[in-house]
């Protein structure tokens, strides 16, 4: 299938398989719940109909379960999207959302706080590592686009991926040199949890703030689809095409970085979705960027959702982290596109 033969039918078809998946979603867990009552939950609260549900579903389901559930679909869309623009930026096919050394930076306010258990903007707790990890985020955006840029603005892809590459050595020797050095066996347990990304801690109010981001950042880069076409026969030819090549990257590469650097501060960095998803929906639509775009958010939600249902349920009384499951998922993924590009060379 091509991304022209993917009509918006495909797009619905994806949109619907999402709705069923968090429906489904809702309803597994340590107590049970069907979907039937899951639907009537949410109708109910959104004051689609006067629905009669019990108390406990209504607070399974309401209060502890759709705002993590909503935010893993959020934080699979917004890195699947991510993965594509830098992916199609850098024509790089191993580019993810931490190129930049987003997630490094994140680590190292994040684990500042765990680690130290010092506050951060009269912050405490979850909080605190939110916050900081969103400075530090930012922190080595700044670094690493101060060491790429060119004299005169320029921002080229391999300069920036190197030194991504150094931002990300330094964040990790320096995190990896602050838990060896405080030797707190629980401190290094909530940095591990951390580092491999959990959507345990999302409540309504982080829930609705990365769903925004998600949603914003899709629409934002589905603007850019002719552009990012554009980039992939090169830069002369997107010169030769009308587009400002400097100034697309700069913006893309800014705006990835910092929905990028929202989405880690929230949930950690979960690794392998922003770099398989664009590779499976690629297979699927084509490389066209206005159907590639929105479809690979849909496949990343999904995704993420079933990812985060496995890492809660898979074993009893304890929570696997997310990005253990989607490495078992992406790893296994990769190894079988690998041969099938060798048998197609």
């Amino acid at each position: 299938m091509t991304g022209r033969a993917c009509t918006p039918g495909a797009v619905l078809v994806a949109m619907l398989l999402l709705a069923a998946s968090m429906a489904v979603a809702l309803g597994i867990g340590p107590v049970s719940v069907s979907v039937g009552d899951v639907l009537a939950v949410v109708a109910r609260r959104l004051n689609l109909g006067a629905y009669d549900v019990s108390p406990l579903d209504d607070q399974i389901v309401w209060q502890l379960r759709l705002p993590r559930v909503l935010g893993a679909a959020a934080v699979g869309a917004g890195l699947a999207v991510c993965g594509v623009v830098l992916q199609s930026l850098t024509r790089n096919d191993l580019a993810d959302p931490y190129l930049l050394g987003i997630s490094s930076g994140a680590a190292v306010g994040a684990v500042t706080v765990i680690v130290l258990g010092v506050s951060f903007a009269g912050l405490v707790g979850s909080a605190a590592v939110t916050a900081a990890g969103f400075v530090g985020a930012l922190g080595s955006l700044v670094v690493v686009l101060a060491l790429a840029a060119g004299r005169r603005g320029s921002l080229s892809p391999t300069r920036t991926v190197l030194a991504g590459v150094a931002v990300a050595q330094v964040c990790g020797a320096y995190t990896s040199l602050l838990v060896i050095m405080t030797g707190d066996s629980d401190a290094a347990r909530r940095v591990l949890t951390w580092t491999l990304g959990s959507v345990a801690g999302l409540r309504w109010s982080s829930a609705v703030i990365v769903s925004v981001v998600a949603i914003v950042a899709t629409a934002a880069f589905v603007a850019f689809a002719d552009q990012l076409d554009a980039f992939a026969f090169g830069e002369t030819s997107a010169r030769s095409l009308g587009v400002d090549v400097n100034r697309v990257r700069w913006a893309l590469m800014v705006g990835t970085a910092l929905v990028t650097a929202c989405l880690v501060a929230f949930v950690g960095a979960i690794g392998f979705v922003g770099l398989v998803v664009p590779h499976i929906v690629r297979i699927l639509t084509g490389p066209g960027h206005r159907v590639l775009l929105p479809m690979s958010a849909l496949v990343g939600a999904v995704l993420l959702v079933w990812a985060d249902t496995i890492a809660r349920t898979l074993v009893d009384g304890q929570e696997i982290p997310i990005g253990v499951v989607t490495a078992v998922v992406g790893a296994p993924f990769f190894a079988w596109l690998l041969r099938r590009t060798r048998e197609r060379s």
